[in-house]
């Protein structure tokens, strides 16, 4: 990402006073996957991070795996690691004949702190099961089973599965330039960079024409986060909508037939993401309710109470 490409997005106030101010750059395409808006330098190189974890279902969607509708959900979640969560995960694994000792998610605390609270005064740790993506990497070990893949080292780039994964990816976003570059994510897994606006025309395309995904996220938002998460809120309260948040500031959202947005915080700062997508879907015509916005960041507090929020500045 180059510097001069971004814009001021978003504002943080205290008492009354903007206190911060983070720039980034954001991309809105219409119902035909047309550029409605571009925010800063929509070319911009960004790593999808989580919020690729649609697009990797996708291309998972193209093999002989079979997942039931919540299993897909998972395989698209950054989840909270609940125990509602984690069982669907293991169904994932069971179904494939195996169990979460094969799971090679980078070990973790479950992303909601009271899970992880509990998890801590229970004696127990980090571990690949609770870890925010295990969704997805169970159904990554599903692929390879079904197709006959070996398991073993099923996160390498040169792993059949990562080639598919990666090809697909390439192709959807193909019309801006493709996979530019290959990362590995905090998971383990591969992590690919494409054009800001190559991501939006890539969910646009998966938003509309990938059943396994449309139909898990906008049935199962809860499964996808968590009660109190941006992105199950957004997708709750907007029947039809798809949405994800991602490290580093990134957030993605679409509701096919009507706007397609996404949106890159140049700091990785995670609470703005959220905002400026609301706001921008919200110009676009999409009915995001008004009284969502103060439960898409989190506050400013002082003396442990609220005293300022993130607001959008587009």
């Amino acid at each position: 990402m180059t510097p001069e490409g971004h814009v001021p997005i978003a504002v943080v106030d205290r008492n009354g006073l903007d206190e911060s101010v983070h720039h980034g750059c954001a991309v809105v395409l219409g119902a035909s996957g047309e550029v409605l808006r571009a925010v800063g330098d929509h070319t911009q190189v960004v790593f999808g991070r989580s919020c690729l974890k649609p697009l990797q279902a996708a291309a998972m969607a193209r093999t002989s795996v079979r997942l039931e509708v919540r299993q897909w959900a998972l395989a698209c979640a950054s989840h909270d690691g609940s125990p509602v969560h984690l069982d669907v995960v293991r169904s994932t694994l069971a179904a494939a004949g195996l169990d979460e000792r094969v799971l090679a998610t980078t070990p973790d605390l479950p992303y909601d702190r009271v899970e992880a609270d509990r998890v801590l005064l229970d004696g127990g740790g980090p571990s690949a099961l609770a870890m925010n993506c295990s969704g997805k990497h169970a159904a990554f070990i599903a692929t390879c089973v079904a197709e006959g893949w070996d398991v073993d080292g099923h996160l390498t780039p040169t792993h059949p599965l990562q080639q598919h994964i990666t090809a697909v990816i390439d192709e959807l976003c193909a019309a801006d330039g493709g996979v530019r570059h290959v990362g590995v994510d905090g998971c383990g897994a591969p992590t690919h960079a494409m054009a800001l606006v190559g991501l939006a025309r890539a969910l646009h395309t998966v938003a509309r024409d990938v059943d396994e995904v449309r139909t898990a996220m906008t049935s199962h938002p809860v499964l996808v986060a968590g009660p109190t998460r941006p992105a199950t809120m957004l997708m709750t309260a907007v029947p039809g909508l798809i949405a994800k948040d991602g490290a580093e500031g990134v957030f993605i959202a679409s509701l096919p037939g009507v706007a397609t947005v996404v949106v890159k915080v140049a700091d990785g700062a995670v609470r703005a993401g959220a905002p400026v997508a609301a706001s921008l879907l919200r110009r676009a015509g999409v009915a995001v309710p008004t009284d969502l916005d103060s439960d898409l960041a989190p506050p400013a507090r002082g003396a442990g109470a609220p005293v300022g929020r993130v607001r959008s500045l587009v």
